[in-house]
């Protein structure tokens, strides 16, 4: 979550409904929302997990995602586009727009608040040539359109076209219907920066070609990445006319145009007697023009549309259907599956089909990834290892391997192991040294298909190491590593200036005690035994920003002094995008310590009510996620069943504002699949899930090896949210958690819900 959006949110949303959480699901009827109909997800296939994925929702301005087009994990993702741009924390399409300026070829990571790079757009047009995306730009009505993870079909109302989009891995395709008579135009423009880029028509052989290069947001300014994305298009209808434009200057019949432009592009019309429908095909590459072409020759040979689309659909069922969810609403259903969908797109492939990829952070060498493997990239670390890459651990794990491969292998080339990986460069856009937890949970789970030796001296390095001043502030390194070491917390008068998040000292020290016991963990078992004392000792830092006192954290200065005046529940510049209260229970690695500090149980409960009776929880801010299921370790288990039923019930909903903030590449998305099934890791880096309030009556979770992970939740309903009892394997269960060899193994965790709190029932 970034904060220009966390703030707006705060504001407006805490635990009350989100407009559009009673959109019905209807087979073919279209529903409100807000006065406005939209298309539904058919009932009749509630048993299909595919048919159950409506792309709306999250796309209102607060969620951050997009109705893109693809397969799971893709490169490049096709969406409409209302939005023409790259611009930091521009989504390329809202659900609240009423114009499409094109359709894209899309890097956006789903649901942030970074920028796309590196995309395409194409527009069809019909009638007079208009290539600037205000005057280009077509009405639509959303009753027309139709959205799938593998298809997308819009009417552009100004130009009386139909256009459909499919995509594959690397590539995608559109079918444009043009009306029977008119001038038939299609416009593909780069989204380049002013003075950048390149297109190129080929009029003999109907290609147009270009490339866009890559800028990347460090410390809130654009810099060079140091790599481009390449596209090739394929027509096959013969081309009329052509030419270019840059600015608002169209040059007929020039076949390039490069640099030196506010906007550049390029135009092809089509002859008068070419089909009204038309396939235009596009292969994309981050290396070249020409593995762009083999990237399209490999995954979309041929000009066959429905093909392209059913191959995405068959792949999204398949994925999708590695969990099965019986009971519950439809509209639960669909938010479960949408969950689900999104937390599929990130971090992306970004090699090509032959494995090709550049190095990372401009490092300028072509490498590639050995056969049967990907490189991926778009790494939302500061999100992702609380909740989205432990459910790819369950879901996907060959998969998470691949990527914490992908992770050394940036720390081998770029010299640092990175934090915040996107753009394939270095960035510090967010705090914490999370690559770590991502790696150990994947080590500690079983996953092992990725250097562990050199994966832990990248570990180790970033935990010791400060890198020279020339690296640092290119983004390598822990930020204020020197005084997190020196002081054992990070002193107010270290002001962290060299990242994109200054500051936040009482956050960075809480974080990387965090990191430093997962750090601990992963040195114990490889047997580096000074380096785990030294490690886990420091994951005791967190003590060394909690004040006694005021049973808070709470800023300090050099020479122990607290920070005053001091208020818990007002944000503070030491405290990233939050506020002391709900940034003193990130300590996951030593909760039963924070209970003592506390005083005992009674008064961690009390500091946690209050949290949720302030309204100053906030769903939309990720170091909060774990927060509901800390009533488990103080012995209020139904505490926790209650704040999570109330979180999966009014914070997320199935309209285009079902998210209560950006959905951050997925981790949004991946907290509801994992609560709405009845667990969450509070812990990542440790193979437990503490056991919270299944949503269902019945899930199965499909295992890579074959077995399954079976949940019961018997007498489940919407008023009967609290355990009464828990088994495995039909052995009763006296604590409040289980572990990750259990769902490996395809035990069975069985639920009796009820109407009372158990551990209230108890206290009687």
């Amino acid at each position: 979550m970034r904060i220009e959006y966390r703030l707006m949110k705060q504001v407006k949303r805490r635990f009350q409904g989100v407009a559009g959480r009673g959109l019905r699901v209807i087979a073919g009827v279209a529903c409100l929302i807000a006065g406005t109909a939209i298309p539904c997800v058919a009932s009749e296939h509630a048993s299909d997990p595919f048919k159950m994925v409506d792309p709306r929702i999250g796309t209102s301005h607060d969620g951050q995602t997009y109705p893109v087009v693809g397969v799971p994990f893709g490169m490049t993702g096709w969406t409409p586009e209302t939005r023409s741009n790259e611009a930091k924390c521009v989504a390329p399409y809202y659900y609240n727009d009423t114009k499409i300026t094109g359709f894209r070829g899309s890097h956006w990571l789903s649901g942030s608040c970074t920028q796309d790079y590196g995309s395409v757009t194409v527009m069809p047009t019909v009638g007079e040539l208009k290539v600037s995306p205000e005057q280009r730009a077509s009405r639509f009505q959303h009753t027309s359109e139709v959205m799938s993870p593998a298809y997308y079909s819009v009417h552009l109302d100004d130009y009386n076209l139909q256009v459909e989009l499919a995509g594959t891995t690397r590539a995608g395709m559109m079918r444009i219907t043009f009306p029977s008579t008119g001038r038939r135009n299609i416009l593909i423009e780069p989204n380049v920066r002013p003075g950048q880029g390149f297109v190129e028509v080929r009029p003999k052989t109907g290609e147009i070609v270009g490339y866009n290069p890559v800028v990347r947001i460090y410390q809130g300014a654009g810099k060079p990445a140091g790599f481009s994305g390449y596209f090739v298009i394929k027509l096959q209808e013969p081309i009329q006319d052509f030419g270019t434009w840059c600015g608002e200057a169209v040059t007929k019949h020039a076949q390039q145009q490069s640099s030196g432009c506010n906007r550049l592009g390029a135009y092809v019309t089509l002859a008068n007697n070419t089909p009204q429908s038309v396939i235009v095909r596009i292969g994309t590459s981050f290396t070249s023009i020409a593995e762009a072409e083999r990237n399209l020759s490999a995954e979309e040979p041929d000009s066959n549309f429905d093909a392209v689309r059913n191959s995405a659909e068959a792949t999204w069922r398949q994925y999708l259907s590695r969990i099965e969810v019986e009971g519950g609403t439809e509209a639960q259903r669909t938010i479960f599956y949408t969950a689900l969908f999104h937390a599929s797109l990130a971090p992306r492939i970004v090699s090509d089909a032959d494995g090709t990829y550049n190095g990372f952070a401009g490092e300028g060498r072509l490498h590639h990834a050995p056969a049967g493997t990907d490189y991926y990239d778009d790494f939302s670390l500061w999100d992702t290892f609380r909740a989205l890459h432990p459910l790819l651990t369950i879901l996907d794990p060959q998969r998470d391997g691949q990527m914490v491969q992908s992770l050394v292998d940036k720390g081998q080339q770029g010299g640092f192991l990175p934090i915040f990986p996107t753009w394939n460069s270095y960035t510090s856009e967010m705090i914490g040294d999370h690559t770590v937890a991502v790696i150990y949970d994947a080590y500690v789970k079983g996953i092992r298909n990725f250097d562990v030796p050199e994966a832990y001296r990248l570990v180790r390095q970033n935990a010791f190491i400060t890198p020279p001043r020339e690296q640092y502030v290119e983004g390598m390194g822990r930020r204020a590593l020197t005084s997190y070491q020196r002081y054992g917390y990070i002193p107010l008068e270290d002001e962290v200036l060299d990242a994109f998040h200054q500051r936040e000292q009482v956050s960075r020290t809480l974080e990387y005690a965090y990191d430093d016991y997962v750090a601990g963990q992963f040195a114990t078992a490889l047997g580096h035994t000074d380096d785990a004392t030294l490690l886990l000792k420091r994951s005791n830092s967190w003590k060394n920003v909690f004040d006694l006192e005021t049973r808070f954290v709470r800023g300090r200065y050099a020479n122990g002094s607290w920070i005053t005046p001091f208020d818990p529940g007002k944000p503070a510049t030491y405290v990233t995008e939050a506020n002391p209260w709900q940034y003193t229970f990130f300590v996951p690695q030593d909760v039963d310590g924070l209970i003592h500090a506390m005083g005992d149980r009674e008064t961690f409960i009390s500091k946690l009510d209050g949290l949720f009776t302030a309204k100053l929880y906030d769903q939309g801010n990720e170091p909060g996620h774990a927060i509901a299921y800390l009533y488990n370790f103080a012995g209020a288990p139904g505490k926790t069943q209650q704040r999570v039923r109330e979180l999966l019930n009014t914070q997320f909903g199935s309209g285009p504002d079902g998210l209560p903030g950006n959905d951050d590449a997925g981790q949004m998305s991946a907290w509801y699949v994992l609560s709405a099934m009845g667990f969450y890791p509070v812990c990542p880096g440790t193979p437990s899930y503490s056991i919270g309030s299944p949503l269902f009556s019945r899930v199965v979770i499909h295992l890579e090896n074959g077995k399954r992970f079976t949940i019961a939740a018997h007498n489940n309903s919407a008023d009967r949210i609290y355990v009464k009892s828990v088994d495995l394997d039909g052995h009763a269960q006296t604590g409040w958690s289980f572990s990750h060899r259990d769902i490996l193994r395809g035990a069975t965790l069985t639920f009796e819900m009820g109407l009372l709190d158990r551990t209230m029932q108890e206290q009687r």
